[in-house]
């Protein structure tokens, strides 16, 4: 991907960049309200969901059209930025119209290659930063391939959007943050920018400062952040909003880290990090070479690959052994089930030949 600033002219190049608004457009009261607040706490960029998709119908589905002249006016009478959600052709058509100044792809929609397709084609040969949040599902291939749809039209100002990933269990987090997808994003693209979105992850106006602060210290260049005037009053998604002044306490509260720093003093931990690395891979080696021999037995003795309860009591008691030696047990079992998953591959093969 050919990938260009997404910085428009007059925005501060330090990071975080931040954009900042309600979740939906809700009256035009209530739009400038919060845009007056935001411009006079010096935020360059305001957001303001325009067409809401709902997981249900009945709920509130945005304003429509008529919010995108709202944001005409916040622009006029501020001197903000503008930036809407499209998840249509049509979408893409009436916010370019009204001058819309930044565009972002959603979650449902980047689940859905046919839709993403359909909006990289409505803005071949428009020259203004599109944002891409990653689908619903922790899927990062999904998340490229709509990024290199809007890059194959022309696009070049492209830039990702981390809001986590949908999951059964909200017992924190709305959406879990699983940190090592937008991480490796970031490897393969070292240039593309990624925003954070810490108030659809954390889905709690208290968890927003946390995560903000967690991906300024994984070097993420941006923050996009619900901000309400009345955020008890809002149409959707009140929990995770917050006020413009809270907003501007939070962010006097992150600390930013320097990106570039002297990392002598860390050489020598480095070195034992390699060390250890090697010292795993071996040990895995070992491990399924016998698992293989394992296989192999199995294969004599016409034995079922898998023995349920010996995999249970392995993992029950691994996890435990972690637990004491200060692991999380949640990583420890990750860990387990890929070792087991790929020892169960190689025995396949075995059984097999």
């Amino acid at each position: 991907m050919k990938l260009e600033s997404i910085l428009l002219p007059g925005v501060d190049v330090k990071r975080p960049m931040v954009i900042a608004g309600p979740c939906s457009a809700e009256t035009e009261e209530q739009v400038m309200n919060t845009a007056r607040k935001l411009a006079a706490n010096g935020i360059k960029i305001m957001r303001a969901g325009i067409w809401k998709p709902r997981t249900k119908p009945g709920g509130f589905e945005g304003v429509g059209s008529e919010g995108l002249a709202w944001l005409k006016r916040v622009k006029q009478e501020t001197g903000m930025y503008v930036s809407t959600e499209v998840a249509t052709q049509k979408h893409v058509y009436e916010a370019l119209k009204y001058g819309i100044d930044m565009l972002w792809i959603g979650a449902r929609t980047t689940a859905n290659p046919f839709a993403v397709q359909e909006i990289a084609e409505a803005l071949q040969g428009v020259d203004i930063p599109v944002l891409v949040k990653n689908p619903v599902n922790p899927d990062l291939e999904l998340w490229i391939g709509a990024l290199e749809r809007l890059s194959n039209v022309g696009l070049t100002k492209l830039g990702a959007i981390h809001r986590g990933f949908s999951s059964y269990d909200k017992k924190i987090y709305r959406n879990l943050p699983q940190w090592h997808i937008p991480i490796e994003l970031k490897r393969r693209y070292p240039d593309l920018p990624v925003i954070c979105d810490p108030s659809h992850i954390g889905g709690k106006r208290d968890l927003i400062l946390p995560l903000s602060q967690q991906a300024m210290d994984l070097n993420f260049e941006g923050l996009i952040i619900e901000t309400h005037c009345k955020p008890e009053e809002a149409w959707s998604d009140a929990a995770q909003q917050v006020t413009p002044d809270r907003l501007k306490e939070i962010l006097e509260t992150i600390v930013i880290r320097e990106e570039k720093q002297s990392t002598e003093d860390l050489s020598h931990l480095r070195k034992q990090i390699d060390e250890l690395d090697d010292q795993l891979l071996e040990l895995l080696a070992k491990r399924m070479r016998v698992s293989c021999e394992i296989g192999t037995f199995k294969k004599e003795h016409n034995m079922l690959i898998v023995q349920t309860g010996r995999y249970g009591e392995i993992l029950s008691k691994r996890i435990a052994q972690a637990t004491e030696m200060g692991m999380n047990p949640e990583f420890m079992r990750v860990v387990l089930e890929a070792i087991h998953e790929e020892s169960v591959r190689q025995q396949v093969e075995i059984m097999n030949k």
